[in-house]
């Protein structure tokens, strides 16, 4: 953001200065000797690249205006394949910042495309990358860095430019340019404005992984309590203007204790980060998953009745008991018991007590033998909470 400023100043300095110095009598009086010493030439120059200024920060500001990871790359390509239109280009970078996995997106023709690249870790790239952070060329990358394994998944997409996408926390990701489409190398111009809109890029990448970062979970990626009763709130409000009724589902682990206690919390962390993911998966894109905490989670699912809030609970609860959890010594299935809350106007709608009730529901699972969903009835304001084994 500080560059940007200092280039919005830059573009105002010069606008200025031509303006003064053409509206100046004495520029009229002496223009032939101006002209033939270079002066207007020089103008010129600078005005063409106010002009290559203006253009930077107009498609900079294009990226750094959107407000998904999604919507920052399709502008990213949008933007270069304007420029020059190259055969394709691949983001790979890491949702979460303290875990190796990465998401890979591609696009040729300003299409998302699937291409043949298969590859679980950037971290070879780090060190590189923190001491050298420009673009480079990747067969350069790929002498420079001398680590054939890091380098053959790249080998069949043959990218021929490799950009690194650093913050605070290291390398966020990397940005694969392919070749240009029936034109010759990229020129020593094409290499800087890549250079310079990638600094846009990045910045917008870093804006939006920082601001994920500070709604999720460290250890699930899933979003943290704090976002998810911020958005029930919203909810709620949404409700009393509405009638389209919303639910939430509030489950937790069985016997986690058991895992803890048997196999050590490492193994209990990696139960719960592969029952995050099968949450996530299981849920479309506007639920609202979380980790609420220890070993409860939460699921908001706006405009959804109880039905289909039951349909998502017992598809969570089978795929849960089917998922393989991997550790040196073989791990009990695991089984999680759900709660299920549908509220509408006339119903509760305070957040407090609409977490309350799908909390009863989970503990009448919890009594009903584990396992197994139940939605929130009225009659079980009565009931009391769950008093047997530990859950």
């Amino acid at each position: 953001m500080k560059d940007m400023e200092e280039l919005k100043e830059l573009n105002r300095d010069k606008e200025e200065f031509e303006r003064k110095f053409l509206a100046s009598p004495r520029v009229a009086e002496n223009y032939a000797f101006l002209q033939e010493i270079g002066v207007f030439q020089v103008i010129e120059s600078l005005s063409r690249e106010i002009n290559s200024y203006k253009s930077l920060l107009s498609r900079g500001l294009d990226i750094l205006n959107r407000t998904s990871i999604d919507e920052i790359m399709d502008a990213t390509v949008y933007q270069i394949s304007d420029h020059f239109l190259p055969s394709f280009i691949a983001f790979l970078w890491k949702p979460i910042q303290n875990r190796a996995d990465i998401t890979i997106k591609s696009y040729k023709n300003y299409k998302p495309v699937d291409i043949d690249l298969h590859i679980d870790s950037i971290a070879a790239f780090e060190p590189f990358f923190l001491q050298f952070s420009r673009p480079i060329n990747f067969d350069l990358l790929a002498f420079e860095l001398d680590n054939e394994d890091a380098i053959k998944p790249f080998q069949k997409v043959h990218p021929e430019i490799v950009i690194p996408i650093l913050g605070p926390f290291g390398l966020y990701g990397i940005i694969l340019v392919g070749r240009k489409i029936l034109e010759n190398d990229y020129s020593p111009e094409e290499l800087i404005f890549l250079q310079q809109l990638m600094s846009f890029v990045s910045q917008a990448i870093k804006n939006h992984l920082h601001y994920e970062h500070s709604l999720r979970d460290v250890k699930t990626g899933l979003y943290n309590h704090g976002f998810f009763m911020t958005r029930l709130n919203e909810e709620v409000a949404r409700i009393k203007r509405t009638n389209h009724p919303s639910s939430i589902i509030v489950m937790d682990v069985d016997k986690f204790k058991h895992f803890n206690d048997t196999y050590g919390h490492l193994a209990g962390d990696v139960v719960l980060e592969k029952l995050a993911l099968v949450i996530k998966q299981g849920v479309r894109n506007d639920d609202i998953p979380s980790r609420f905490g220890g070993e409860e989670f939460t699921v908001l699912l706006p405009h959804t009745d109880t039905h289909t809030a039951w349909s998502v609970a017992e598809r969570l609860r089978e795929s849960a008991a089917a998922m393989h959890v991997p550790w040196d010594t073989p791990l009990p299935r695991v089984t999680i018991s759900l709660g299920i809350y549908t509220f509408e106007q006339g119903s509760a709608t305070d957040s407090t007590e609409i977490i309350r009730r799908a909390d009863t529901a989970l503990y009448l699972s919890k009594r009903r033998g584990r396992n197994r969903s139940t939605i929130w009835e009225p009659g079980f304001a009565s009931k009391k909470p769950y008093e047997g084994e530990p859950a």
